[in-house]
């Protein structure tokens, strides 16, 4: 079974770091965070989307842990 976590709500943060910038992502029900850092030229939707995708990989990957720890405590 594959599960994926596709979020349609993330909560972006942007902070400029000498010649590159730091993209926060949040997932406003879970609070999980994750950031990635990135060249300003490439423009914001596409630090966003690539930092939605980190959020999504990690969320799914804490899922799938956590299905694995209860299956493990049957």
């Amino acid at each position: 079974m594959s599960q994926k976590i596709e979020l349609d709500e993330v909560i972006y943060e942007f902070i400029p770091k000498g010649s590159s910038v730091k993209v926060s992502a949040v997932d406003p029900i879970t609070g999980h965070e994750v950031a990635i850092v990135g060249d300003p030229k490439a423009g914001e939707e596409y630090l966003m989307r690539v930092a939605k995708r980190k959020l999504e990989y990690v969320m799914t990957k804490l899922l799938k842990e956590e299905a694995k720890d209860q299956w493990e405590g049957l």
